[in-house]
């Protein structure tokens, strides 16, 4: 008899990802793609002079935070990224929270990336073509100094 999915286990299939949520500080924002929630520890190498073997030994160094790139439909009068990017000054930018969720069926999160002190680096905004038959996205990427991720 066919397997018609009433007495399947929720864990048998990993979540779909065309479902989330972005969140600046409290304001919820619809995003069309996000990328580049990556960590790596950076290795750090030594090796003393009077070692037997000949190579180093390599130890977990400093973290290092890819930067988040997140793309958007173009609406009239949305000009939410240019407004944060124009707060930079000197050394000085307002830094935000930023959380993305990923959601389940009924809207609830079940895995939450957090980045701490988020902050705009650069704005692409759309490409322009005249026999183009395209929605007009433009993106945004963010540094942060920190990633935190939480599952649901």
């Amino acid at each position: 008899m066919a397997e018609d999915g009433s007495t399947q286990s929720a864990n048998v299939w990993p979540m779909p990802k065309f479902h989330f949520q972005v969140k600046w500080d409290s304001e919820v924002m619809s995003f069309q793609e996000v990328s580049g929630l990556d960590v790596e520890s950076q290795p750090i190498e030594y090796r003393a002079g009077d070692s037997k073997t000949f190579s180093v030994v390599k130890m977990p160094g400093i973290k290092k935070y890819g930067n988040v790139t997140m793309k958007k439909g173009v609406f009239k009068s949305d000009n939410k990224f240019w407004d944060w990017f124009k707060e930079i000054k000197m050394n000085t930018i307002k830094r935000k929270p930023v959380t993305i969720s990923l959601l389940d069926e009924e809207g609830n999160p079940t895995m939450v990336w957090t980045l701490t002190n988020a902050w705009p680096s650069k704005i692409t905004g759309t490409d322009l073509k005249s026999d183009g038959n395209e929605v007009a996205v433009e993106s945004i990427e963010v540094v942060h100094e920190g990633l935190e991720i939480a599952n649901g």
